[in-house]
Order: C-alpha cells, then structure tokens, then sequence
C-alpha cells in the first residue's frame, strides 16, 4: 500500500512536544518498519523545512536541524513525487473553478501528488482542508 504523509503529520511526527506526535510518530514508524511505501510531495520538503524552522519551541529548530531531521528521518523511506508545470496549472484551474482562494492551493498540490504517486491514503491532520481541494479523494483521507 501506498500513503502519503502531508506536512502536518511529518511536523508532528518530528516534534516530540506536538499534541499530535504520538499518532504521527506512529505512521512514520510504519514506513520505517517497510509495512507501507511512503510518499511525499516535493513541496513537502519546503514546507516541512519553513514550519520546523518557523515553530514557536524550545529551543527553536535551527536550519542545520531541520535539514538533518529531513534528510535522516524522513527521505531514506520516503519517495518524492514531483508535479510538472501542467499539473501546477491544472490545480490552480481546478481550484478556480471549485472557487477556493489563497493557501489552499498547497494543500490542493499535495492530493495532486498523492494521486500521481497512486496513494491509497492521503495521511493529514487537516481532513476537512484536503477534501475541500480534492473531494474526488475524500475516501482515502485520513487523520493518523
């Protein structure tokens, strides 16, 4: 099985202090253990970067952290599935059409690369937000 792990649940996997952590942790553990194949979107590594380093904790994540947090705890199990300029343009038309405005076109690129990468499962703590941008997927949303 394939599952996607949205940036929310990769913060809260990383970030022992997050009410979330343990239920995320879990997911993570499982793409450790090989027991799915999990994917990412590229745009994850972005913005699980900008949040980790942005997170109002202490001690703050420093840059130099967060990169090693990415690079050793997430990326040996993940594959990241890359959307072309045409998918970017065909979620922004989506997006219009459905009349949804602002940041919801991250979440929006994220169900597109959970759909190219053939995920069984988007794994997300905002549920609501991604079957918003992405109602043809609503029944492989899931909150870890």
């Amino acid at each position: 099985m394939k599952v996607l792990l949205d940036t929310s649940v990769l913060v809260a996997a990383l970030v022992e202090a997050h009410t979330a952590h343990l239920r995320a942790f879990m997911w993570l553990s499982k793409a450790r253990r090989k027991e799915y194949d999990l994917i990412i979107a590229s745009h994850t590594l972005a913005e699980l970067y900008a949040v980790l380093t942005s997170l109002p904790v202490s001690p703050r994540i420093a840059p130099a952290t967060a990169r090693r947090l990415i690079s050793d705890s997430v990326l040996p199990w993940a594959k990241v599935i890359s959307l072309s300029a045409s998918e970017y343009e065909a979620a922004i038309k989506e997006l219009a059409e459905l009349g949804i405005p602002g940041g919801a076109i991250y979440d929006a690129l994220i169900a597109r690369a959970a759909g190219k990468g053939g995920a069984q499962k988007l794994v997300t703590l905002n549920t609501e937000d991604f079957k918003r941008v992405a109602p043809q997927m609503a029944d492989r949303i899931a909150e870890p």
